[in-house]
C-alpha cells in the first residue's frame, strides 16, 4: 500500500505539472473562487472591434527609441504606440506589447513633437480634432504618467468613443514561455486573474495588467468608474487587451484630458509595492501564492547574505528540509514499520488468497495490534506538496534568477546544460542537463536502500518502481529551470543521507 500511495502521489505531481504547462488557465478571483466563465456584466458595452489592428511588420524608420539606465522603449511613431520594452538590467530581456497604449483609431497619424530624458510627446492633427499624447517618465523607478489631450477643432459637436490598448498577447511561439502570459483585472469589488484566450468585458475598472513570464504592464486610470476593460481575440493566436471609456461629447473648441498611471517593469514585489502596493496582485502564483511570496522573500534575504542565487537556493532547501524534518522522520519510521510487517502480510496473503475480504480484515487487525498507520508514511509527503508547488511557481517566475550563475550553470532560470551534443537525442534534445540526471541517480539509490525482499510478485513491483520512479522524475525535471532542479536535488541528497544512516546495520 505504501508504494502504491507514493506512486499515486508521484503520478499526481506529473499530471499537475503537465496540466499547469499545457492546459488553459481558468478565471481566478481574489476571494479564491474559481469559475470557468467570465462574470456576467450588466449593461456591458460591446467588445472593441476596430476596423483594423496594427501590422506586426513595422518599418524600421517608423520606430522611435527612448531609453534611460533601466530600459529602452521602442515606439511606433505614426501611432504613438509602444512596440516593445527592452530591460537593460535584466540581460536585455523584452516585454512585447506590439500596440502598447495605442489609441485604436487607424485614421490617426502621430508625429513626435518633443523628446527629452524625462518626457516624450506625440501630436496628431486631423481635420476635426487635435490629440496630444504625453509620456512622463520617473527615472527613479518603472512608472510612467500618460496624459492624453483631445481638442475639438471643428464647428460641430464631436462624439468620441475610442479604446486605448494596453497591449497584445501573442500565443504563438515557444509554448514554454507563452503559457506564462495572463491578464489581471482589478474592479472596485474584486481582482480577477484570467487567461486571455477568451473574450471578456469588465466594468468599473481600477486598473488592468498583463504579463509574460518575468515582466508586466499595468495601467490605472486616474479618473475612476468610467472605464471598461476588454479582452478581444484579434486572431486565433493573438489577443488585444485594453480600456474603453464612456462616450463623451466635445463642443466646438472644447478640450478634455485623460490621465493614466503606468508600470512597465519586472515582476518584483519590492519594486511594484514601492510604487503602488495595490498593483502587487498582478504577481499571482496560483493556489499557494501566499507560500510562494514567503519563500521568495526568504530567498531574497538569503541572497543578500551570500550574494549568489545558487547558494541561496541550496541554503533555502536545507532550511526547508530541517523545517520539515519531524514530518520526514515520521515518514521514515512509518515506512520501516510497514517493512517490518511485510513478511507477516505475505503469509496472510498466502493463507487468504481466495478470500480478499478476510485478508483485508486480517491485515487491518495486524496494523491495529502493532499500532501501525498504513497512511503514516504518505501523509507527511502529501503535506510537503503545497511547499513544492509554491516554490515551483515562485522560481519559474523569478526574474532574479534570469542570467544568475552558479558553478557550471550559466542561467538558473533555464536548464543547466552542461554541454551541447552534435546530434539531438529522442525526448532529451541536444542538451545534456546534469542536475536532473544526478537527481534521478539519487532517487534510484534511495529506493534501492529502502527495498525489501518479499514475495516474487512484490519484488517484481519494487524492481519496476525502482526504474520507473527515477526515470519519471528525471523526465519531469529535465527541461525545468536549473534553480528549481537544484532545490529538489539538494533535498533529495539530504533525504538520501538520512536513508543511509537509518539503513546501516546497528552495531551489537
Amino acid at each position: 500500500m505504501e508504494k502504491r500511495l507514493i506512486l499515486a502521489i508521484a503520478l499526481s505531481l506529473l499530471v499537475l505539472l503537465s496540466w499547469s504547462a499545457l492546459a488553459p488557465k481558468t478565471y481566478h478571483i481574489e476571494n479564491k473562487e474559481v469559475i470557468k466563465e467570465a462574470p456576467a456584466v450588466t449593461s456591458s458595452p460591446q467588445i472593441f472591434r476596430p476596423e483594423k489592428t496594427l501590422s506586426s511588420e513595422i518599418p524600421p524608420t517608423s520606430l522611435l527609441k527612448w531609453s534611460n539606465d533601466k530600459y529602452e522603449i521602442a515606439f511606433i511613431e505614426p501611432y504613438a504606440a509602444i512596440k516593445e520594452v527592452e530591460f537593460k538590467t535584466f540581460f536585455s530581456s523584452k516585454l512585447n506589447l506590439e500596440q502598447g497604449f495605442y489609441i485604436a483609431d487607424p485614421s490617426l497619424i502621430f508625429t513626435k513633437e518633443s523628446l527629452s530624458s524625462q518626457e516624450l510627446t506625440f501630436v496628431c492633427n486631423s481635420t476635426d480634432k487635435k490629440i496630444v499624447k504625453h509620456f512622463y517618465y520617473d527615472n527613479s523607478n518603472y512608472s510612467i504618467e500618460l496624459e492624453i489631450k483631445i481638442q475639438n477643432l471643428s464647428n460641430a459637436v464631436l462624439k468620441l468613443d475610442v479604446p486605448l490598448v494596453l497591449g497584445v498577447l501573442n500565443f504563438s511561439g515557444d509554448q514554454n514561455e507563452v503559457r506564462f502570459q495572463d491578464v489581471t483585472v482589478a474592479t472596485e469589488e474584486k481582482v480577477i486573474h484570467l487567461n486571455a484566450r477568451k473574450e471578456s468585458v469588465f466594468n468599473a475598472i481600477k486598473f488592468l495588467g498583463l504579463r509574460n513570464r518575468y515582466f508586466c504592464a499595468i495601467i490605472e486610470p486616474l479618473e475612476k468608474n468610467i472605464y471598461t476593460a476588454f479582452i478581444k481575440t484579434d486572431t486565433p493566436r493573438q489577443t488585444i487587451i485594453g480600456l474603453k471609456s464612456k462616450a463623451f461629447i466635445l463642443s466646438p473648441g472644447q478640450q478634455i484630458e485623460q490621465k493614466f498611471r503606468i508600470y512597465l517593469g519586472p515582476q518584483d514585489l519590492k519594486v511594484i509595492t514601492s510604487i503602488k502596493p495595490d498593483w502587487s496582485v498582478v504577481m499571482h502564483y496560483g493556489t499557494f501564492g501566499f507560500i510562494s511570496q514567503l519563500l521568495l522573500q526568504l530567498l531574497e534575504i538569503l541572497h543578500r547574505l551570500v550574494r549568489n542565487w545558487g547558494f541561496a537556493i541550496v541554503i533555502l532547501s536545507i532550511m526547508i528540509y530541517f523545517l520539515l524534518y519531524p514530518l520526514t522522520l515520521k515518514q521514515m519510521r512509518a515506512m520501516k514499520e510497514m517493512q517490518s510487517l511485510q513478511p507477516r502480510i505475505e503469509e496472510l496473503r498466502k493463507i487468504y488468497k481466495d478470500n480478499p475480504q478476510k485478508l483485508n480484515k486480517e491485515i487491518m487487525e495486524l496494523y491495529r495490534v502493532h499500532k501501525v498507520n498504513p497512511l503514516g508514511g504518505c501523509l507527511p509527503l502529501v503535506l510537503q506538496i503545497p511547499i513544492f508547488f509554491a516554490l515551483y511557481q515562485a522560481l519559474m517566475r523569478s526574474v532574479a534568477l534570469k542570467g544568475a550563475r552558479f558553478l557550471w550553470i550559466k542561467d538558473l532560470s533555464r536548464p543547466d546544460s552542461l554541454f551541447i551534443l552534435p546530434v539531438s537525442l529522442p525526448m532529451l534534445g541536444n542538451e545534456i542537463n546534469l542536475l536532473p540526471i544526478l537527481m534521478s541517480i539519487g532517487m534510484f539509490v534511495q529506493q534501492k536502500l529502502s527495498m525489501k525482499t518479499t514475495s516474487s510478485a512484490s519484488s517484481e513491483q519494487q524492481k519496476l518502481m525502482l526504474i520507473i520512479f527515477p526515470l519519471m522524475f528525471g523526465f519531469i525535471f529535465y527541461r525545468m529551470p536549473s534553480g528549481l532542479v537544484l532545490y529538489w536535488l539538494v533535498n533529495s541528497l539530504l533525504m538520501l543521507t538520512y536513508q543511509f544512516q537509518i539503513s546501516r546495520p546497528k552495531q551489537p
